[in-house]
């Protein structure tokens, strides 16, 4: 048994708490106690304010590779993407598991204790299979289990280039053919070793998925109890070519082939009609929004608020990974809604912290974590008090200073299963992350 004691915890409410004891066995929560004035002989003393590990329901590693490259002159996020497929051809199995072993790092050092990776880079650069079909996904989740971390890959169908169009180019290594071939290739990803890795499923858009094989795909995940994530309408031009090609928005067409439904996830939704946030509430999609991303690409403010009241769970993302940092994603969502607005106060600040911990970890196949309490995987989060940021913080503000004052500089420890990953803001496993990176995006750019 491991016994860690925080002088504060957020366990779930509008307020922290002081003096939590957290006991640990075999890498589950097996009881917290409150009021405790001290901590017990032994325990892991965790100073400043404890919380559930964080959930970045939404990533695309490789990403990670244009931080800071795409920012010269003026561009849509179709001018954007066409330096991301350039990434994407030089990508190999080795090359991506040293890129996303150093970004998963990087979120372990930001408090992310599991990552949805929407991964699509399927292939060789002719599109051909690798001899083991599963190359690409198998090193990203021996990347997660080399950072420490839990991650649920969504394996993405992406058959065409557009509505009709052919995929050429970087996009033939994220082709499988059609969803029968797609389905073929992920039931043959076993993760039963690896206890840190679930699989879920991805149709990466209405663009690039028809929609008889999105039924394929969406029956697939309903068969075996898994998530099902899709973009949807991130961007203006993608919901008049679906109008264009079937007569539909994307979220009729993805409700009439089976998309929606309470183990799905809606990325972005940022320029849905009134009703189809009416069908995303109705059928409780959930939604996950990625502010940062989402200014990054110059995509809009999506309707999270409404989408919320509609009945659409909320979780987050970091997607392009421009930016990791899952607090400035939650307090970007209330920002961006104060923007489009001009009110403040949308979102209480648990209601934000539940999205970036209990609702992403339940859009990712998680549902057993994201809390700190008896029977819960041991993940947890602590968060310094003492910086230049959160200095001057008082007991009945405490979860607003966290989610609208802490970045992810301020992370302090983090434990995965029980096990301390970052102790004091270093990394415990993964040695000068900042060079990790540096050297594994060398003969990307």
């Amino acid at each position: 048994m491991t016994v860690f004691y925080a002088d504060h915890a957020w366990l779930g409410g509008d307020a922290a708490v002081a003096g939590v004891v957290i006991e640990v066995r075999e890498e589950r929560i097996a009881l917290v106690r409150q009021g405790e004035p001290a901590p017990p002989p032994g325990a892991v003393h965790l100073r400043g304010v404890t919380v559930p590990g964080l959930a970045n329901a939404h990533s695309h590693a490789f990403h990670r590779a244009l931080r800071g490259r795409t920012q010269r002159g003026r561009g849509t996020f179709w001018t954007w993407r066409e330096q991301m497929y350039r990434i994407a051809a030089r990508l190999t199995p080795d090359g991506y598991h040293a890129l996303a072993r150093a970004v998963y790092a990087e979120m372990a050092l930001a408090g992310i204790t599991c990552v949805g990776e929407f991964h699509y880079v399927h292939h060789d650069t002719g599109g051909r299979p690798y001899a083991s079909p599963n190359a690409m996904g198998e090193a990203l989740i021996a990347a997660a289990a080399d950072a420490g971390v839990r991650i649920t890959l969504l394996d993405a169908c992406y058959l065409r280039g557009g509505f009709g169009m052919p995929l050429e180019g970087p996009q033939l290594r994220f082709g499988d053919g059609d969803a029968a071939a797609w389905i073929r290739r992920v039931s043959a990803l076993d993760v039963a070793a690896a206890p840190h890795a679930r699989v879920g499923a991805a149709v990466h858009s209405v663009r690039a998925v028809p929609p008889a094989e999105i039924r394929e795909v969406s029956g697939w995940t309903r068969e075996r109890g898994v998530p099902l994530h899709f973009h949807l309408s991130e961007q203006v031009a993608e919901n008049e070519a679906c109008l264009s090609a079937y007569g539909r928005t994307p979220a009729e067409l993805l409700d009439e082939n089976g998309a929606l439904g309470p183990l799905s996830t809606a990325v972005h939704a940022t320029h849905l009609t009134p009703a189809g946030v009416g069908r995303l509430g109705e059928s409780r999609t959930g939604v996950c929004m990625c502010p940062t991303t989402e200014r990054d690409l110059a995509d809009g403010i999506g309707p999270a608020r409404a989408l919320a009241d509609a009945g659409s769970p909320l979780s987050l993302g970091s997607d392009s990974n421009a930016v990791v940092d899952l607090l400035e994603e939650a307090r970007g969502v209330e920002m961006d809604e104060r923007l489009a607005t001009r009110h403040r106060g949308h979102w209480r600040a648990g209601g934000l912290l539940r999205a970036a911990t209990l609702g992403g970890h339940a859009s990712l196949g998680w549902p057993e974590a994201g809390r700190i309490e008896a029977g819960a995987p041991a993940d947890f989060v602590t968060i310094a008090l003492d910086t230049v940021r959160t200095a001057g913080w008082s007991p009945d503000c405490l979860v607003e200073t966290v989610v609208f004052a802490a970045t992810a500089a301020d992370v302090r420890d983090v434990v995965v299963a029980g096990r301390r990953i970052v102790a004091g803001g270093r990394h415990l496993t993964v040695d000068d992350i900042p060079a990790a990176l540096a050297s594994a995006m060398t003969g990307l750019l």
